[in-house]
């Protein structure tokens, strides 16, 4: 059966995918600042690594919490109401976070920046199905995970370069200007997104998570998101020291490594969408389960290398990666119905970052650090990578299966 070709988005829906693309750049910028900062922030706070690995793992934990408390009353509210509550608590634990004088009011202000920022991804997605219909979702994922690279080529040296002419308050009060222009656009041009409304409702919020926890669909989207999650952290964490450690590349090169990954991403991101609407989602997983496969195993079993190869190799392993990411969201987006859309995103999301929090502690007892400073056993990760994506590939398949290819246009479409 030929497949109807795509509709161009109309103007509205352009302004609505930059704005949820731009909060998600806020809000991945802001978790991902804290790790280059860090060398600057420990001895001007006096606390140490010990310390530190609370402040940064304080987010994501208090993030995971604050999905789960969230998904009882995700379906409940106009899904525009919602995103600027808790976009106003995330802005305002930025603040706090450049306020800070001490460990103890750096972390009460991590946990309760992520108690806020943790819940926005979930509804930026429950708000991209609202409004998108099956077809044109690929698109939309691709154009909003742009926001992951972009905070490495935009958001982080900026961040770095802030600090260094400064101190490290000044990037967050920064991240927190910036963060407010976005609040002000989205308050003024988005419409009211409560369609779901008008369907019935369950009166406990209790209820409500309970059903959204036991429906069997839902579990199996939930095991996948929790299986890609555990592959990307366990990489993450020790690549920088991998790469300088072992592959022999200068600490000065580590951003020309960055900076051309997310160039490369920024890219390709919304090519992969296109794809994924075009010959179809779980194809285009495929392949990306089966590049990101290679390069992870090429990659785990680098020793000393150039630096244009490691860039080479760098950046397609990250084609890969988002080759998975991208499409999988666009499937996951029309797993749920559209009155368990919030709680459904709520809870994918807290999975998003226990299951980061549980892999990079899993990969830290993985590897070990030789005298010389090399890292050993990042094959092993590597290998535990592959199985997760594997296990990860056949649970989609059998979920994907049994959902409709093209669901009916939304009740509620942008126009």
């Amino acid at each position: 059966m030929q497949k109807t070709p795509a509709p161009p988005f109309s103007g509205y829906q352009k302004t609505v995918v930059a704005m949820l693309a731009f909060l998600q750049f806020a809000v991945i910028l802001d978790f991902m600042i804290m790790s280059p900062l860090g060398a600057v922030i420990m001895p001007d706070l006096k606390f140490g690594p010990v310390q530190f690995g609370l402040v940064v793992s304080a987010y994501a934990f208090s993030a995971g919490v604050s999905g789960l408390l969230t998904a009882g009353f995700a379906d409940r509210y106009d899904r525009k109401k919602l995103l600027l509550f808790f976009y106003t608590g995330f802005i305002v634990g930025t603040v706090w976070c450049g306020l800070a004088t001490s460990f103890e009011s750096l972390l009460a202000a991590r946990v309760f920046t992520g108690l806020f920022g943790g819940v926005i991804g979930s509804v930026v997605l429950a708000i991209s199905t609202d409004l998108f219909p099956p077809q044109m979702r690929g698109r939309v994922m691709g154009l909003i995970q742009t926001a992951f690279a972009a905070s490495q080529v935009l958001g982080i040296p900026a961040g770095i370069y802030l600090s260094n002419q400064w101190n490290w308050h000044v990037p967050f009060f920064a991240m927190a200007a910036f963060g407010l222009i976005g609040g002000v656009l989205v308050a003024w041009k988005l419409q009211p997104v409560d369609a779901h409304l008008k369907q019935p409702q369950e009166h406990s919020p209790f209820m409500h998570l309970f059903h959204t926890v036991t429906e069997r669909r839902y579990l199996l989207a939930f095991c996948v998101t929790a299986l890609l999650t555990t592959g990307g952290f366990m990489l993450m964490p020790f690549s920088s020291a991998y790469i300088v450690n072992n592959m022999g590349i200068d600490l000065h090169h580590l951003p020309t490594v960055y900076l051309v990954t997310g160039l490369c991403t920024i890219f390709i991101g919304p090519l992969i969408g296109r794809a994924a609407d075009a010959i179809g989602k779980f194809r285009v997983f495929l392949f990306g389960t089966a590049l990101s496969i290679t390069m992870v195993l090429i990659y785990t079993h680098l020793g000393h290398i150039p630096l244009w190869m490691l860039v080479l190799v760098n950046s397609v392993m990250f084609v890969g990666i988002f080759s998975r990411m991208i499409p999988f969201q666009a499937i996951s987006s029309t797993v749920p119905s559209m009155t368990q859309r919030g709680s459904y995103n709520a809870i994918s999301a807290s999975i998003q970052q226990l299951a980061g929090g549980v892999a990079s502690v899993a990969a830290g007892h993985i590897v070990t650090q030789a005298p010389d400073g090399h890292l050993q056993h990042f094959d092993t990760v590597g290998y535990v990578v592959v199985a997760t994506s594997l296990l990860a590939t056949t649970l989609l398949w059998r979920l994907q299966r049994n959902l409709p290819s093209q669901a009916a246009p939304q009740p509620q479409a942008a126009t």
